[in-house]
């Protein structure tokens, strides 16, 4: 884990920075050498990050592998060994200037197929688009269409049930005067028969009273007189 560590470390900070800032200044300077130079270098180590994606899943058990990693990014750059212009001039140029017209007749033909299937692929995508916007428009189109009917036809049904629901008529109560007159007779005279009862009744009672009192009074006077004479 440390080794794996310290061999990222060296790898992004001299294998990549350090390179980056002295190309930056060949092509400030304009200096053909160190331009070069430094091309060879950047051409090397595209390289060796394409095998390294691959040897990192397969050679990581291998014993010292990341050792063997920091050691070659030091001899790619360092002055005395050249480790990328040698590499560069004894294998890659020499491969690359054989192969050249193959490789580009190849990238020429992956270009050429990559536009056509993008182009077709895009047709796809804009057929497939275009078809799912139509039928999710007609699918509106007809749930809205049943829903204007369905109300079309409960408003007709509704109207056709206002008309034909008949209105009941006015309803009049005749009363005869025949039959009026001698129910409130009779109400009268059972009204004055019963206050007639009802006064008779108390008159009956008051005059008893009075009677009494007077028989009372009688016999006072006559008990007072008796005494009188006495």
């Amino acid at each position: 884990m440390v080794s794996w560590i310290i061999s990222r470390l060296v790898v992004i900070i001299f294998g990549t920075l350090y390179p980056a800032y002295y190309s930056y200044k060949a092509v400030k300077s304009k200096d053909i050498k160190e331009y070069v130079k430094w091309m060879m270098y950047w051409i090397i180590f595209a390289l060796f990050t394409t095998a390294e994606t691959f040897t990192d899943l397969f050679l990581c058990w291998f014993p010292f592998y990341y050792e063997l990693k920091i050691a070659f990014i030091a001899w790619l750059l360092s002055p005395y060994t050249k480790g990328s212009s040698l590499l560069y001039r004894k294998f890659v140029h020499p491969t690359l200037s054989s192969k050249e017209k193959e490789i580009d007749d190849c990238l020429v033909q992956a270009k050429d197929r990559s536009y056509d299937a993008l182009v077709h692929f895009g047709k796809r995508g804009l057929n497939v688009a275009a078809t799912a916007a139509v039928m999710a428009a007609s699918k509106g189109q007809g749930a809205l269409s049943e829903r204007l009917r369905s109300f079309s036809m409960q408003d007709l049904s509704t109207i056709r049930g206002d008309s034909s629901s008949p209105v009941p008529p006015p309803v009049t109560v005749r009363t005869s005067s025949k039959q009026s007159k001698p129910k409130t007779s009779r109400s009268v005279s059972e009204s004055t028969s019963s206050s007639v009862c009802s006064c008779c009744s108390v008159c009956r009672i008051l005059r008893g009273k009075e009677n009494e009192l007077h028989s009372m009074c009688r016999v006072v006077f006559t008990g007072s007189l008796t005494s009188v004479e006495k």
